[in-house]
């Protein structure tokens, strides 16, 4: 396994575990309601997440469409749990890469 794909699944671990924690504490829409009732500050950084992620899934469904994967699943997941969608995401491809990689080495030997 390659040290990118480790990373990002350690990142999806940590930022789920959080979310869980967040959705457990405050409940799904106590989540919404905190961020936008609590200052400008979490307004606009709320805002610059839906942007980012906006731009996320612009580049995850071309990419998955190309590589011939359904970004259907990522897309939900990134409408409900924010980041967990393109980490997975970027995990699936890594792996399909590291596939491809070795088939192709096996087929020049």
């Amino acid at each position: 396994m390659k040290a990118k794909q480790i990373a990002l699944e350690v990142a999806l671990i940590g930022f789920s575990a959080l979310t869980a924690y967040t959705v457990y504490q405050h409940g799904y829409i106590g989540f919404f309601k905190e961020i936008l009732t609590t200052s400008l500050v979490t307004v606009t950084a709320a805002v610059d997440l839906v942007i980012a992620l906006g731009l996320i899934l612009l580049w995850l469904g071309q990419d998955a469409r190309e590589r011939g994967i359904s970004p259907l699943p990522y897309v939900l997941l990134t409408l409900t749990l924010g980041s967990v969608g393109p980490l997975l995401y970027l995990i699936r491809r890594e792996g399909k890469e590291s596939s491809r990689s070795a088939s192709l080495a096996t087929q020049k030997a």
